[in-house]
């Protein structure tokens, strides 16, 4: 009952209690209602940074002066100059014509943003006067002008800066002697000699962007180098490939100029070794030019590189005679062939029984420097098949077996003529040539390729990356 006594004092408080909810409450939901906006519901929207508030002059701005806030920005801006400005009850209007369409949202844009504004009605139009849309690009173009003027002493510095680098770069690659002795062939000299160049003038491109402040201009290149690199990559790739092999096959050394050799299933001799491709000359006098790629992942045999070389070959005897006779018979007859060598000594070895021979076969080596490989060859098969025969070795024929199925004896009739030459043949002694005869025979150089050879580099058409001095890998 006391509580409720001292009720004036009481009624006061509470009076100004409510007083102050109801204030704080109206300070806080007005900006409020002002500034947010619901999303969609059926799409809802991404987190965006909310757009700073242009504060008026007072926390509750009237339509005065939102109006002039307004028109004090758009008076700064020359795009917006012609714009006017209509408020009521925060809803602000935009009128008049503007130089663009951008410039139109642009405007709505910064109106949206003072404090007071509830929500903006934008009814500008573009301006197409000939001459206000001129004169905003004659106006830049005069700016730009102006500028590269002002600039041009820049540009002057780092132009020179970058001739500098060139020149230099230039002048480093020429050094051609410097290069030979650091590189292990020409080819890789003149490689070399090409990268320093290009790094010089790279160099001097960034520095002279990086002067000029460009660096994203370079960047945009480098980019646009790299993917059109790619690209051109994938397009030239078996070219790559070659050039690359060349490299390698330069370092390598697989062959020298005039050698016999046989590359994958191409055989002839090497007339030279360029940046494309490596050049043949066939057994039988043509050019053969195969790419350098092929060459490097293909089998080489070299029939120079070692100056011993070895053939053989087959010879049968009959089945009723001794094969180890006529293996030594025949080693003795290889033997005492003078381009026969004596170390590797010959050989020989049965090769195959048939039904009706025995197959030796007989093994020799010669010296590739002073005999050709094809003639001493032939020599050597004739001297071991003269001796067998003169021997009584039985060189054998084809022999067919007739069978008839009535099982009658076949009777030939021979006629006198033919048993006189049979008598003629049996009583006719067997030629034996002399011993002296078998060593003989011409066994001196084929050169006519290795010529032709030599005619073809003496005249250079293209340059050579063979190199005389480097071993042979």
């Amino acid at each position: 009952m006391q509580f409720w006594q001292s009720g004036p004092r009481f009624h006061s408080a509470l009076a100004i209690l409510a007083g102050s909810f109801f204030m704080l409450s109206a300070l806080i939901a007005h900006p409020v209602q002002a500034q947010i906006e619901l999303p969609s519901i059926e799409t809802p929207a991404e987190p965006v940074d909310p757009q700073p508030i242009i504060e008026a002059q007072t926390i509750s701005p009237t339509d005065a002066e939102i109006k002039e806030r307004i028109e004090g920005i758009f008076a700064e801006i020359d795009a917006l100059k012609g714009v006017l400005v209509k408020v009521d009850a925060g809803v602000v209007a935009l009128t008049g014509d503007v130089p663009a369409l951008v410039d139109a949202d642009r405007a709505e844009s910064i109106a949206a943003r003072v404090a007071g504004v509830v929500t903006v009605e934008n009814s500008l139009e573009r301006n197409l006067d000939v001459a206000d849309n001129l004169q905003p690009v004659t106006d830049k173009l005069k700016t730009n002008f102006e500028k590269f003027l002002n600039s041009l002493p820049l540009i002057g510095i780092a132009l020179a800066i970058f001739i500098l680098f060139w020149v230099l770069g230039r002048v480093i690659s020429g050094m051609t002697g410097l290069w030979r002795r650091i590189a292990p062939n020409m080819f890789m000299a003149e490689l070399m000699a090409t990268s320093i160049r290009v790094i010089f003038v790279i160099v001097g491109l960034i520095i002279a962007l990086g002067v000029l402040q460009a660096t994203a201009l370079m960047g945009a290149i480098l980019g646009g180098a790299g993917v059109l690199g790619l690209a051109i990559g994938f397009a030239i790739r078996d070219t790559v490939d070659n050039y690359i092999s060349s490299i390698m096959l330069s370092i390598r050394q697989p062959f020298r100029a005039n050698d016999h050799v046989v590359i994958g299933d191409r055989e002839g001799h090497v007339i030279r070794l360029t940046s494309r491709a490596t050049i043949l000359m066939t057994l039988e006098g043509n050019h053969l030019r195969i790419p350098n790629s092929t060459v490097f992942k293909a089998e080489i045999l070299n029939y120079s590189t070692n100056p011993e070389r070895r053939f053989d070959f087959e010879l049968g005897v009959d089945a009723d005679d001794d094969p180890l006779a006529a293996i030594a018979i025949g080693l003795e007859a290889l033997r005492g062939l003078a381009f026969v060598l004596d170390d590797p000594d010959a050989s020989a070895h049965l090769a195959e029984v048939g039904d009706s021979n025995i197959v030796i076969r007989f093994l020799g080596w010669i010296d590739q420097t002073h005999s050709d490989f094809y003639k001493a060859r032939s020599i050597a098969i004739r001297a071991v098949m003269t001796v067998l025969d003169t021997e009584g070795f039985g060189l054998p024929e084809p022999i067919y077996r007739l069978r008839f199925d009535s099982g009658a004896p076949l009777e030939i009739a021979r006629s006198a003529k033919d048993e006189a030459s049979d008598k003629s043949a049996a009583s006719k002694p067997a030629r034996k040539p002399p011993q002296a005869d078998l060593a003989l025979g011409d066994v001196s150089l084929e050169n006519d390729i290795g010529k032709k050879v030599a005619e073809e580099r003496a005249a250079a058409r293209e340059q050579d990356i063979l190199d005389e001095s480097r071993p042979i890998e």
